[in-house]
């Protein structure tokens, strides 16, 4: 892709930046349109059939239509998306007109959109500009941008991974200031009690009032305004821009006088002199105002602040980044640090730019990340995440079978030798299927799970550190921070939002077969020689094992064995075999347990178990991987 293109479309105001193949390595440049760099959203088709595009569309004579600040109702009024496409096609055209974009060439634009917005609202948003002959064009939150381009910006100091970190971006546009909270990678909208209708344009509009009534001419203007709404909105952007211009340097202009001079012709000529001192600065912000039940800008700015802060009290933002001409006033910046006083408050040098901006870079950063993916689906693809996994399997098993055999014993062996001592198990014959039943309940308990969660994500780690030879100089080739495919960093479950369940990743029924082998084997060693194995043992063994040696030859070992098995020994009988005595015989047989197992594993020669296990295990790392490398795609969401 030769060309990236950000489109920030504002309901007052719009912004066009590109990015360059060739000059990667700097801002991307904001481009005239109709010879302004933010230029107003507006249009006007003339009578003599041309179009009109910015800041002359607002006051142009003889015109057919005219139109204004019709972003804000794209999704109440079905006569926006005309609108919005109209003035697309017109900034398109200028674009081609003055050589910023070549019909034809590799190239994309980005557009933004409010974050609050569905992703079927975003579609249809897409297509207005499809249809108006753009090229390939894709629609990303605003506030997604201003972020983005304060983590590229070179004038600030925040790094890209605050990605991975909780941020608020407030995004204060003429029309409505759109609060939006980024925690790891994911946008989550905020909706808030207080005004959402709430942009500088309601300042714009008391300053505009304040200059009107100040004027000589306060009649015949106000007349005006009543019959014309294109120029009552022309003045009210010349308002905008004197309020920005005294806001960014208060100090300055404490000396010196800050005024603009507006020629209105409309039925005549007429002046409008827009002032803006403290004392006008004070009623704007902090006197009641218009469309605000009752409220100042700061009143309704703060409470929706509170209701914020309330709303993400478990995760406090590290960053609070301010975009849009508004956040040039200093008032925002100590709001939103009286409200979160913890946290570090970012604008940049030229907020009204940054959404631009920052639509421009994700061009070059979608571009990135599919190169990126690319490569995390061409390592997929191979047999290394198998060959890591197959290496490792004998440790594996040897780590489940220590973890699980002593709490096997500790808890099902001891509650069948219990319910077989009281009586509960009338016969030994009983056991083993008892047994089998006790263990396979265990196993599929919540404690036995969580011993499962802890030595997997153990074994795992090892494993992890070994793919990381693999997957590191994929993240260092696309400037992707490695952790970004660091499987301990999901296994740590503290740096990533999206963490992967290990109770998930290895379910049960996955090493039932070793699950199986395990009760096989202390089954085996519990209730082998007829059962007699699990009294036997210990000074009460001995007593039990006399009264059956004189059975033995009273009715000889074959009748005996069979007998055994199926009789109902009396309770003072099972009594002779204490607790205590059979706990100890337990331990002196869990090395057994194991050893057992892993002789059996030997025997077997497990290729099969082993390489279904390493399959099953292997894809269960590779889909983690795909999620991980999502996650780094994310921010473009």
């Amino acid at each position: 892709m030769e060309r990236y293109y950000g489109f920030d479309l504002g309901d007052a105001e719009s912004a066009v930046a590109r990015l360059s193949k060739e000059n990667m390595l700097k801002d991307p440049d904001v481009l005239p349109v109709c010879d302004a760099q933010s230029f107003i959203t507006a249009f006007a088709r003339r009578t003599q059939g041309d179009l009109l595009i910015g800041e002359s569309a607002c006051y142009a004579p003889d015109v057919l239509e005219r139109k204004l600040r019709f972003k804000s109702r794209f999704l109440t009024d079905p006569e926006s998306a005309r609108d919005v496409r109209t003035f697309a096609a017109g900034v398109l055209s200028c674009l081609i007109r003055d050589g910023n974009l070549v019909q034809g060439e590799d190239s994309c634009f980005y557009v933004g959109c409010p974050a609050g917005w569905s992703k079927a609202d975003r579609e249809r948003y897409r297509r207005i500009f499809e249809d108006a002959g753009y090229p390939p064009a894709r629609i990303i939150s605003e506030s997604r941008a201003a972020l983005i381009s304060a983590c590229r910006s070179k004038h600030l100091q925040v790094a890209y991974d605050i990605m991975s970190k909780p941020v608020l971006v407030v995004d204060i546009g003429s029309s409505t200031t759109d609060f939006a909270f980024i925690e790891s990678g994911r946008e989550v909208e905020l909706q808030t009690a207080g005004e959402v209708m709430l942009g500088g344009g309601i300042m714009d509009r008391m300053l505009l009032e304040e200059s009107v009534k100040a004027s000589s001419d306060r009649t015949a203007i106000e007349g005006i305004f009543e019959k014309s709404e294109a120029w009552k909105n022309y003045c009210e952007f010349a308002a905008r821009r004197l309020k920005e211009k005294y806001f960014a340097d208060e100090d300055y202009w404490a000396s010196r006088s800050c005024s603009r001079s507006v020629e209105i012709l409309y039925e005549g000529s007429h002046n409008l002199t827009i002032r803006m001192n403290r004392t006008i600065a004070d009623r704007i912000l902090y006197s009641p105002a218009p469309g605000l039940n009752g409220a100042s800008f700061k009143e309704a700015f703060c409470e929706s602040l509170a209701e914020i802060r309330s709303k993400i009290a478990d995760e406090s933002p590290e960053l609070i980044f301010l975009t849009g001409g508004v956040s040039r006033l200093p008032a925002i910046g100590q709001w939103c640090q009286e409200a979160f006083p913890d946290s570090v408050i970012v604008t940049t040098p030229q907020p009204e730019f940054s959404v631009a901006r920052g639509l421009a870079y994700c061009g070059k950063i979608d571009e990135d990340m599919r190169a990126f993916r690319k490569e995390v689906d061409d390592l997929i693809e191979t047999s290394t995440v198998e060959s890591i996994v197959e290496s490792h399997m004998e440790d594996l098993y040897r780590r489940i079978v220590d973890a699980l055999v002593d709490p096997i014993i500790e808890t099902p062996v001891m509650n069948v030798f219990d319910r077989w001592r009281t009586g509960e198990i009338s016969r030994l014959s009983e056991i083993d299927e008892e047994l089998a039943k006790e263990i396979e309940h265990y196993l599929r308990g919540e404690d036995a799970q969580k011993l499962l969660v802890e030595t997997i994500s153990s074994w795992l780690s090892p494993v992890a550190y070994e793919l990381e030879e693999y997957t590191m100089p994929i993240c260092v080739r696309h400037n992707v921070p490695y952790k970004a495919l660091n499987l301990n960093s999901y296994l740590s479950l503290s740096d990533i939002d999206i963490k992967i369940d290990t109770k998930d990743m290895f379910a049960l029924d996955q090493i039932t077969w070793m699950i199986n082998a395990i009760i096989s084997v202390l089954v085996g060693l519990l209730c082998g020689g007829s059962g007699i194995a699990l009294i036997a043992g210990g000074l009460e063994g001995i007593i039990v094992g006399a009264i059956i040696s004189l059975s033995v030859l009273l009715i000889g070992q074959g009748h005996i064995e069979n007998r055994m098995m199926d009789i109902n020994l009396p309770k003072p009988l099972r009594k002779v075999v204490t607790r205590s005595s059979f706990e100890n015989r337990m331990k002196k047989i869990s090395p057994e347990v194991k050893a057992s197992f892993f002789e059996s594993l030997e025997k077997e020669k497990n290729t099969e178990i082993t390489g279904r296990l390493t399959e099953e295990i292997s894809e269960q790392i590779e889909q983690c991987l795909t999620r991980m490398a999502e996650v780094v795609e994310i921010p473009l969401g």
